[in-house]
């Protein structure tokens, strides 16, 4: 079920992202409007992924290491954008949808390790799919 929520996770932060960006992109150039977008949506998508897809506590160790997982996706979504807009002449509003595509499965391995790790040698998942549901108080 995980992969089913992260990929429902990824419909609404692509378009959030998309939204963002055809927001900036009218006063800022393409690739400035991109990164503002790419930062912003980045942190809706990281508590929907710790809340809704692994089901796990949102703290500030995995909110500072979230982008680390990122790194991987605006690496290869920002040379994608920059190769389909500069040397396929791809239109500069389309670019980013279809550079995304090839980050999605290194985003899911990466997002999943920071955000499932355990912390202080104890889990901080709030529901696993795989384990039966007991009382936050307990813990």
């Amino acid at each position: 079920m995980q992969v089913v929520r992260f990929a429902l996770v990824g419909v609404v932060n692509t378009a959030t992202f998309y939204g963002f960006y055809l927001a900036l992109h009218p006063w800022l150039p393409y690739f400035l409007a991109y990164t503002c977008a790419f930062v912003l949506s980045m942190i809706g998508s990281f508590f929907l992924n710790t809340y809704f897809t692994y089901r796990t506590r949102p703290t500030w160790r995995k909110f500072l290491l979230f982008p680390l997982t990122n790194l991987t996706n605006y690496v290869v979504t920002s040379v994608g954008v920059f190769v389909l807009v500069e040397w396929v002449h791809m239109n500069d509003k389309i670019a980013p949808l279809a550079a995304a595509a090839a980050a999605i499965p290194f985003t899911y391995v990466l997002s999943r390790r920071i955000l499932t790790a355990k912390e202080g040698g104890r889990s901080s998942d709030l529901a696993p799919d795989d384990l039966p549901r007991e009382p936050l108080s307990t813990r």
